[in-house]
């Protein structure tokens, strides 16, 4: 297993990495709209707060030798499914077709009060 780390995603804020590479998969830690240039918290509403998450999460993927296209699966987690509609609109900026698997849930809180926080698997290229 390799930890995978970059400064173009926010650091973890907690005992993990940001993503495990173990062969020809890597396995993303969920991903929050914290800003990294900046570590301001990008959750005013939830276009803004799942642009920056998405960012996040295609910055920790190519550190780790992937990127959109090779991802697998994502676990999306929302803290209102009200938002869904929005978020889909702005998953669809980051993902083509064929679109990876995807559970979608709602959660009844966040890392600091979050509206979204999303994780992936992908293939290594």
């Amino acid at each position: 297993m390799n930890a995978i780390q970059t400064t173009a995603a926010p650091a973890a804020i907690g005992p993990y990495s940001q993503a495990i590479a173990q062969g020809s998969l890597l396995f993303t830690s969920g991903q929050l709209p914290i800003d990294p240039a900046t570590g301001e918290f990008r959750n005013g509403d939830i276009v803004t707060a799942s642009r920056q998450a998405l960012s996040n999460l295609r910055a920790v993927l190519v550190a780790g030798g992937a990127d959109t296209a090779t991802v697998i699966k994502t676990t999306v987690f929302l803290s209102d499914m009200r938002n869904f509609q929005a978020f889909n609109g702005v998953y669809a900026e980051f993902f083509k077709e064929p679109f990876p698997a995807r559970s979608c849930i709602q959660v009844a809180a966040l890392p600091k009060g979050a509206l979204v926080e999303i994780e992936a698997v992908a293939a290594r290229t």
